[in-house]
């Protein structure tokens, strides 16, 4: 691949959740009430497209214009609030570093596009080309959007490499029946940025927006859990170098409070027992990091500092119905330590989380994860954070 093109909402940047809100905002004043039924119809929408979902399935007495108008000015006063996606920057930056064109395309409109990066330091200057919705005869799922990109990079459409978040579809089926079929019902199919990416000839990675769709992604060439397992060599562009032994350093993350039971798996499915943490109050952190296994430390309030390693996510193998923490202390406990004052200092990333086969080849990989989290736990780089403050204290808020 000689160029990559990115999608924005959802792909780069953490829009969703602060659409939500605004949604919420902008209802209440109609007595509606924002329940999120709608998310999966309006995600990869050119704002009209939007507005006129929701007007229509919450019976506004607005016309579309006015919605968009209103919502949409609402909503740029939040923009500066809106957070890039777990490695976001780190993929831009490295593209930039090696001198890899770089487009934007989006459905948003041109403007709106621009007032999103305004607030991302350095997104304006590493993007050689931008191309919204307002520019092109016709928004996604049309590739015009994806094809115009490659001609202002003056790059052939074989050789781009597509990185969205946006495709829908059910069944198996032809890309050319799939694009007919989006461009006839987009009520009903509306994640479309994979499927026009694939009808512009392009290569097509996928990062889903929305949690256990990954199977609705049959016409990407690759499907990736988040930006953080992206390997660019795969598509003949410079691999990242930042792994180490096996891990992604991050920036340190914290979530705290009392250990609760869990769903009765850990200790008597898996024999591995974890100290499961309720998710209440964290929704913008677990909204901010994808699922997978990341690895920190562990401070008890009662009984010191360890080793840990944990997952966050649905845990395919189990299908949860909702997103847990599940951290492993490395220790041998003598008993139950339920209620006890928990903090987690997350300082690294192992991989995503994923299916197994058998229950045996899970458990292999959880305790293949633990050697990575021991062995990595004692490099300078993350062991200096045996020692912060936050794992000392026992309030049961995180930071």
């Amino acid at each position: 691949m000689s160029c990559v093109i990115l999608d924005l909402d959802g792909t780069l940047l953490n829009t969703d959740g602060m659409f939500s809100e605004v949604l919420k905002t902008f209802l209440v004043k109609y007595g509606k009430e924002w329940d999120g039924r709608e998310k999966h119809k309006i995600v990869g929408k050119t704002p009209l497209e939007e507005a006129a979902i929701i007007v229509e399935d919450y019976g506004l007495p607005c016309a579309k214009h006015e919605f968009v108008n209103e919502v949409y000015s609402m909503f740029s006063d939040h923009l500066c609030k809106v957070k890039a996606l777990p490695g976001a920057n780190r993929l831009i930056k490295h593209l930039s570093c090696h001198g890899v064109p770089m487009a934007l395309a989006s459905n948003s409109h041109r403007a709106t596009i621009e007032s999103k990066i305004s607030y991302q330091h350095g997104w304006k200057e590493s993007f050689s080309v931008i191309v919204g919705s307002d520019e092109v005869r016709t928004g996604k799922p049309s590739p015009d959007i994806f094809l115009e990109a490659a001609k202002r990079l003056n790059m052939e459409p074989s050789s781009s490499l597509v990185i969205e978040d946006s495709v829908y579809v059910i069944g198996s089926y032809s890309l050319e029946f799939l694009f007919a079929l989006l461009l006839k019902d987009k009520d009903s199919y509306v994640r479309i940025g994979v499927v026009a990416g694939k009808a512009a000839g392009m290569e097509v990675v996928a990062v889903p927006s929305l949690p256990k769709q990954t199977h609705r992604y049959i016409a990407a060439d690759e499907v990736i859990n988040s930006l953080l397992d992206l390997r660019p060599e795969k598509w003949g562009l410079p691999p990242f170098q930042d792994w180490i032994e096996g891990t992604l350093p991050s920036e340190p993350w914290y979530i705290g409070g009392p250990v609760v039971k869990g769903l009765g798996r850990g200790s008597k499915v898996l024999g591995i027992p974890t100290a499961n943490l309720s998710t209440e109050g964290y929704s913008d952190v677990l909204s901010e990091h994808p699922s997978g296994v990341y690895f920190g430390w562990a401070g008890l309030s009662t009984r010191g500092v360890y080793k840990m390693v944990m997952s966050i996510g649905w845990n395919p193998y189990f299908d949860n119905a909702e997103k847990t923490i599940e951290p492993w202390l490395l220790h041998e406990f003598d008993e139950d330590f339920y209620d006890e004052e928990l903090h987690l200092v997350i300082v690294g990333y192992i991989r995503p989380e994923a299916n197994f086969p058998s229950l045996e080849t899970l458990i292999a990989k959880i305790h293949e994860d633990r050697k990575v989290a021991e062995r990595a736990l004692d490099l300078p780089l993350y062991s200096k954070y045996r020692d912060d403050p936050y794992l000392k204290i026992t309030s049961s808020k995180g930071q």
